[in-house]
Order: structure tokens, then C-alpha cells, then sequence
């Protein structure tokens, strides 16, 4: 039964990264006539669109007494959401899905600076391997590096860095909540430079815009379905499958292939992600293990 439900729970995660993998090459098509002020306020906008009904059902209560801290995560992951549609359009769609997923490298060491988290020489290698799996894939001193380069880093950075106040937050701010504010602080923030850039937009790209609302929530809702059937850890592992959807999309529209530093810089990175998760886990596993057993 238990082996049933994370099958379950992984193919709902799959199912999101698809639905996250087809959201950027919504991002990829818009850009091309959209900016990515008007694109990121956009996605805010269309997705509590879509959220809301979810919300609602299922009855999240959005009275809090800790709004400074939603504020920051909206800040930090609004930035984060800025850096990875501005990376999408400037390198192949596969390696800015990769460096946007580069989270779990990340958050080790965040956690370290801001909660003085321990982090274990396992853990440690892993990360420094998955930094050397970046640097494949950023490949300095050739033409690959640049601007957009270093800003899907950013985004991993910044998103590791909202990822740690959700942890912060999460002892009295249930998942809806945290949904909810980020969407109406992140609507209330990129309004400003959206409408200082505002361009008409042709009834084709309002629908895009639509649709790559709908995928950013689906997606949400699908990762949501598939933390409910099983360990977290265990099914957020198929995220990774993210890129590899983003990489077969991009090779269907626009022939895209990444080089080959490139595809060994997203495994390494992507391996090492996954170890870190792992490793994540049964450190948690044996430290409640000898809670239980001290009696605590």
C-alpha cells in the first residue's frame, strides 16, 4: 500500500514538472513580443486567478500575525521568480529549468547562515560537487557565459533563500496561507514596474498569458496532490524530471541540444541535488529515532 502511494505521489510530481517544464515555454514564446515586467505580473495575476477557487474550498484562513515574514518570502521569491523568466528566453530551456531546481545545493548552506544549521561533510560534497556540476553547465571564459547565466544561479540562490522563511514560517502558517500572501504581495509589487512598462497585448498573447497562469497552478496544485501521498523527500526527488521534460519540449520547438559539458553539468548537478535530499532525510529519520529512544 505504502509502495502504491508513493507511485502515486511520484506521478502527480512528474505530472507537475511537465505542467512547470511547458509553463517556461509559455515564458520562452511570450518573450519574444512581451516583456518580462508584464510577463511576471501576469503569472501572479492569472495564477491566484486560478488558485483562488482552491483557496476557498478549501477553507485557508488568511489572518496572520507574522505578515513581515511573508513579506520577506514574497520579496526574495518574487526576485527569484524575475531572475528565472529573465534567464529563460537567453539559454536553452533545459539548463535555466536546471539552475532555477538547483534549490536543495543552496539551502544547506542558507540555512546555515540564518539558522546556523549544521551542515555534515556528506552533505558538504555533495554540494561542492553540484557547484562543479554548475560551472559545466556555466562554462566560464566561453561565449555561454553570461549575464543570463549567473541570473539562473540567482534564481536558485534567491528561491533556496524564500524556501528557508517558508521553513521559518511554517510552525504557525499553514501551506494555503503562505500561497496566498505570496500571490497578493507579489501581484502588489510587480504591478508598479508592469504598469511603467505596460504594452498592448494581441488577444493571442492574453490567451498565452492565460495558459501560462493555468500551467503555474496546476503545477502547484499537482505538487501539493503528490507531497499528500507520500514523504516529501521522497517524491520531491522527481522534480528533477523538470528539466528533462523542459529539454524535450525545447528539442521538439526549436531544436534546441544543449552541448555535452552542458547535459553532464545538469547531471551532476541534478545528482547531487538528489543526494542531498536523500542524505536530508535519513539524518532526519535517525535523529527521531534517538529522540525516541532518549525519551524525548
Amino acid at each position: 500500500m505504502r509502495e502504491n502511494r508513493l507511485l502515486v505521489g511520484a506521478a502527480y510530481m512528474i505530472l507537475a514538472s511537465a505542467a512547470f517544464a511547458a509553463m517556461g515555454v509559455c515564458i520562452k514564446i511570450a518573450s519574444q513580443d512581451i516583456n518580462n515586467e508584464m510577463i511576471v505580473f501576469l503569472r501572479n495575476v492569472f495564477g491566484l486567478l486560478f488558485l483562488a477557487p482552491w483557496l476557498w474550498h478549501r477553507g485557508v484562513s488568511i489572518k496572520t500575525q507574522r505578515f513581515g515574514m511573508h513579506l520577506f518570502r514574497s520579496v526574495v521569491g518574487l526576485s527569484a521568480m524575475y531572475c528565472f523568466f529573465y534567464t529563460i528566453p537567453r539559454l536553452n530551456l533545459a539548463e535555466a529549468v536546471l539552475l532555477n531546481y538547483s534549490i536543495p545545493l543552496f539551502t544547506p548552506l542558507i540555512a546555515w547562515l540564518f539558522m546556523k544549521e549544521k551542515t555534515d561533510k556528506i552533505t558538504g560534497l555533495a554540494i561542492l560537487v553540484g557547484f562543479v556540476g554548475i560551472i559545466f553547465i556555466l562554462q566560464p571564459g566561453t561565449p555561454k557565459w553570461s549575464i543570463a547565466s549567473l541570473t539562473g544561479v540567482g534564481s536558485g540562490v534567491l528561491a533556496a533563500i524564500a524556501l528557508t522563511s517558508i521553513r521559518v514560517m511554517s510552525n504557525t502558517e499553514p501551506p494555503g496561507r503562505i500561497v496566498f500572501w505570496f500571490a497578493v504581495i507579489s501581484i502588489a509589487i510587480s504591478a508598479i514596474p508592469a504598469y511603467l512598462s505596460w504594452q498592448p497585448l494581441s488577444n493571442q498573447l492574453w490567451g498565452l498569458m492565460v495558459v501560462l497562469g493555468l500551467f503555474a497552478t496546476c503545477g502547484q496544485l499537482l505538487i501539493s496532490k503528490g507531497f499528500q501521498q507520500a514523504n516529501a523527500p521522497q517524491v520531491s526527488l522527481f522534480t528533477y524530471s523538470a528539466p528533462v521534460w523542459a529539454g524535450l519540449f525545447a528539442a521538439i520547438l526549436w531544436q534546441e541540444q544543449p552541448d555535452q559539458w552542458s547535459i553532464l553539468g545538469m547531471i551532476v548537478v541534478a545528482m547531487a541535488g538528489i543526494a542531498v535530499t536523500i542524505h536530508s532525510e535519513v539524518q532526519k529519520h535517525r535523529d527521531r529515532k534517538a529522540e525516541a529512544a532518549a525519551g524525548i
